[in-house]
């Protein structure tokens, strides 16, 4: 493996011009979208949504790769949405996942996932990944999870790319 780099970053504030930036300027060289549905609602987000996302990336020279594996089911997400909706808090307001989601996410999702067999299938030239959904912060974001079990299991750094 020669991933030197895991960065995060969410879709949630980010201008499309922001956005493809912030990847540049982490030197990302190979994205992973770890989305269940490639799409996002709302015209300042069309930038996300799997058709222009990977043309822009690929006009960068940034690799683009899906892993539906590791999204979250729909069952998951909506208990989610149910502890939202007792906040009164919404999707794109969440500043953190319930625990309940994390446990469940950590128990259905990461533990049988083999992570290492996802990064040794990597392109040999690998070196900064970006892990994308949509949320703004990590921390209200699967991805975060992800990044932090791929740290736990190869000691490589994360960086969370922020609006």
């Amino acid at each position: 493996m020669a991933v030197e780099r895991v960065v995060t970053i969410g879709a949630y504030g980010f201008t499309a011009e922001r956005f493809f930036a912030a990847l540049r300027e982490a030197g990302v060289d190979t994205f992973l979208d770890i989305r269940q549905r490639r799409g996002v609602r709302g015209a300042e987000y069309a930038f996300a949504n799997h058709g222009r996302l990977t043309a822009s990336l690929e006009g960068m020279g940034i690799r683009y790769l899906h892993e539906r594996g590791l999204a979250p089911t729909t069952g998951i997400r909506t208990a989610q949405y149910a502890v939202d909706a007792a906040e009164k808090v919404q999707k794109r307001q969440r500043e953190s996942l319930s625990p309940a989601f994390r446990e469940a996410y950590t128990r259905e999702i990461l533990a049988p996932f083999d992570l290492q067999a996802m990064l040794d299938a990597l392109p040999a030239e690998t070196r900064v990944l970006a892990m994308f959904c949509v949320e703004r912060t990590p921390e209200a974001c699967h991805r975060h999870l992800v990044a932090d079990a791929i740290h736990d299991l190869t000691g490589v750094p994360v960086q969370h790319l922020m609006p």
